[in-house]
């Protein structure tokens, strides 16, 4: 072989490498984007995936916008019991991306099964159950994005200390690693910037336990929702709508009276000594006005494996609609990284 040929070899095999990855990388064309996935009746999107518990059998409500095989996001929305409709920002925003987006209401939220057994308010048991609607949606190590806000944060965290080999990438939106550090901030920051004659009144509320007394929401919606939520000041119809349909039987269970703090079974939740043994590439997302601890959240980027952190200055709970400037460059910035093989 000649001199010149062999100088333009490591050049051509480095230009035809270049053309696989671009190829590799290449988005969906539209109309592979929205073609159907069934056959038969299209339903938009819309199937109920059936679930066994160790009760009987109940049937959850998903939602899929598009076709990637690479790229298949599952939203966990937060609560519990509240419903994807909160997360309804994200379809302005994946699909232009081509992402795939799948929607879901978990058991004894509003659009799925509402059974009354006690018994199925678990986190392991809700684990159990992202486990089955991922198998039904085929989703896998090559495609599954597991993204979940607030309790679809911590379930999200529980689920990939379990199934991470099921995994290509974790996103933990405004949710720390710790219920009791969770109520501890709330109590030592967020309580001492409201009003103190409020702040006695909602507190005396608590302290009697009365928490259906519509004073109770009257001061914390103003006080402390809107301040700590959502900062927006008329909140999207998504938004109402998710607050409309929450099951409270299952939420006050679960998660106490408001997310004034945490009471109920997750009371003493805490997996941050587990951290370090999420391997996949993890974003955690926090907010200056979050309830939840936005320094927290940094430091949890520090302890997986593979972490990177993402702040909304302007954001609150629901970043994804008080801080969408911040929020969905940095999220969708996380998973074309993971995608083309660029995280760091």
């Amino acid at each position: 072989m000649k001199l010149r040929q062999l100088l333009l070899l490591p050049f051509v095999t480095l230009l035809l490498w270049a053309c696989n990855q671009k190829s590799e990388n290449k988005s969906v064309t539209v109309k592979e984007y929205f073609a159907p996935h069934d056959s038969g009746v299209q339903s938009a999107g819309v199937k109920m995936i059936p679930v066994v518990t160790s009760i009987g059998t109940f049937k959850v409500w998903t939602k899929t916008i598009g076709n990637n095989p690479k790229i298949k996001v599952l939203m966990l929305h937060g609560g519990p019991a509240m419903t994807h409709e909160y997360l309804e920002s994200f379809e302005s925003f994946f699909p232009q991306e081509g992402f795939e987006m799948i929607e879901y209401d978990q058991l004894g939220s509003y659009y799925s099964d509402q059974p009354k057994d006690s018994s199925l308010w678990t986190i392991d048991r809700f684990v159990e159950e992202v486990e089955q609607v991922r198998k039904a949606l085929h989703l896998d190590k090559d495609n599954f994005y597991l993204l979940g806000n607030s309790w679809g944060g911590m379930l999200a965290m529980q689920y990939a200390l379990k199934y991470q080999q099921n995994l290509k990438g974790l996103i933990i939106c405004n949710m720390m690693a710790s219920c009791p550090d969770y109520g501890k901030y709330a109590n030592d920051v967020l309580a001492k910037q409201m009003d103190p004659k409020v702040l006695d009144t909602v507190r005396a509320i608590e302290a009697k336990g009365d928490f259906k007394n519509p004073k109770y929401m009257e001061l914390l919606i103003p006080n402390f929702y809107n301040q700590h939520l959502c900062r927006l000041p008329e909140w999207p119809d998504a938004v109402n709508r998710a607050f409309k349909h929450a099951n409270n039987e299952v939420y006050t269970m679960m998660q106490g009276p408001s997310e004034f703090g945490v009471g109920g079974r997750l009371a003493n939740w805490d997996i941050k000594a587990r951290l370090p043994e999420i391997k996949v590439p993890t974003l955690t997302v926090g907010a200056k006005h979050d309830t939840m601890d936005p320094e927290h959240m940094k430091w949890m980027s520090t302890q997986v494996q593979k972490g990177r952190y993402l702040y909304c200055p302007e954001g609150s709970h629901l970043s994804m609609w008080d801080d969408q400037a911040h929020f969905f460059p940095g999220v969708i910035g996380f998973i074309n990284d993971v995608n083309n093989g660029q995280f760091k």
